[in-house]
């Protein structure tokens, strides 16, 4: 267990924001750490949650400079979106010394977008693969050679469909399937939010899964800093990520974050500081992926789907009936994912 003690205030060398002493005299051992990446998506464990203890960890975004701990052994964080603010206020809390992560169960629940052959506005999906939609080479739509079905290359490869000859070995992560599976059981019956404005959205998609009301699934998820829309770079990212996991990877959601995230994880899990087997990874769909027949996908971008307020719901809902059993129930999770 690290040890860390602060006698005195430590100023940022902007010189605006002044970072205090921990609330904690010795590092404090979360049983579950629950990772948002904005303030929508942490609102309702802040409300919900009794976070009353609240310490500022230098590195984090000064939007969200603290975490938030209630005494039963509940954290929140917020990193701020995108890939650099979630490596960077991830890694800033793993190498703080003020908690010891090594039994912590960490959860990453936010929203993000889905295929509508998956999910719907609203549904909650435990991710298995999170894949790296960015780390590769692209040719322009309009310089595509004729015969190629899209401008997507692998690093290193010659056209579409090749696998990568290189890489940064953060283009593909597995989570736990044992806790995948469980946190699934857990929650599969959860009531999910869902709105006026998403039921009647989500008709213009058909049938279910995407014209249906909102239900928990184990699928993937997709991690791109570039927020893409619309069916033909869809389904190039379909055929991406079947590439990278050697077609056993099928993306449900999309969003911002969770490679980045879950690097700054795996490196603190290789200096001895968490275990990343017991990290679980939820996405809630706040909008579509692509447009639905007769749409644009401009269109389809920009409409109000109504699906960001139960999808932010959700993401609670789910999560929190996770982190309630792991907290209410430690004894059988202690030493690891209890079986069925």
């Amino acid at each position: 267990m690290l040890k860390t003690s602060f006698t005195l205030l430590a100023t940022l060398a902007a010189g605006s924001a002044v970072w205090s002493a921990p609330a904690f005299a010795e590092p404090f051992a979360p049983k579950v750490l629950v990772i948002t990446m904005f303030g929508e998506e942490a609102k309702p464990w802040l409300e919900n949650g009794k976070l009353e203890t609240k310490t500022a960890v230098p590195g984090l975004s000064k939007d969200y400079p603290e975490v938030a701990c209630n005494a039963d052994g509940l954290c929140l964080m917020t990193t701020a979106m995108g890939f650099a603010n979630a490596a960077s206020s991830v890694s800033a809390l793993v190498y703080s010394g003020l908690y010891d992560l090594e039994q912590t169960y960490i959860l990453i629940a936010g929203i993000g977008g889905v295929d509508p052959s998956d999910g719907t506005l609203g549904s909650a999906h435990w991710a298995r693969y999170a894949i790296d939609g960015g780390l590769r080479h692209e040719i322009d739509p309009r310089q595509v050679p004729a015969e190629w079905p899209n401008g997507v290359v692998a690093l290193g490869a010659a056209k579409p469909g090749e696998k990568p000859k290189w890489g940064s070995g953060t283009e593909v992560y597995e989570l736990n399937e044992a806790l995948v599976d469980k946190a699934f059981s857990l929650t599969r019956d959860v009531e999910l939010a869902d709105s006026e404005k998403a039921q009647a959205y989500r008709q213009a998609y058909g049938e279910a899964p995407a014209g249906a009301a909102p239900e928990v699934s184990i699928c993937d998820t997709l991690s791109s800093d570039t927020y893409w829309h619309g069916t033909d770079i869809a389904e190039g990212m379909g055929e991406w990520v079947s590439l990278l996991t050697e077609g056993k990877g099928n993306y449900c959601t999309t969003q911002m974050e969770d490679n980045a995230t879950l690097t700054a994880l795996r490196r603190g899990a290789d200096a001895g500081l968490l275990d990343f087997s017991r990290v679980a990874l939820l996405r809630t769909a706040s909008n579509f992926d692509r447009e639905p027949d007769g749409m644009s996908a401009v269109e389809s971008l920009t409409a109000d789907s109504g699906g960001f307020g139960p999808a932010t719901a959700s993401a609670y809902r789910v999560g929190s009936v996770l982190a309630q059993a792991v907290i209410e129930n430690w004894a059988e999770w202690e030493n690891g994912v209890p079986a069925d």
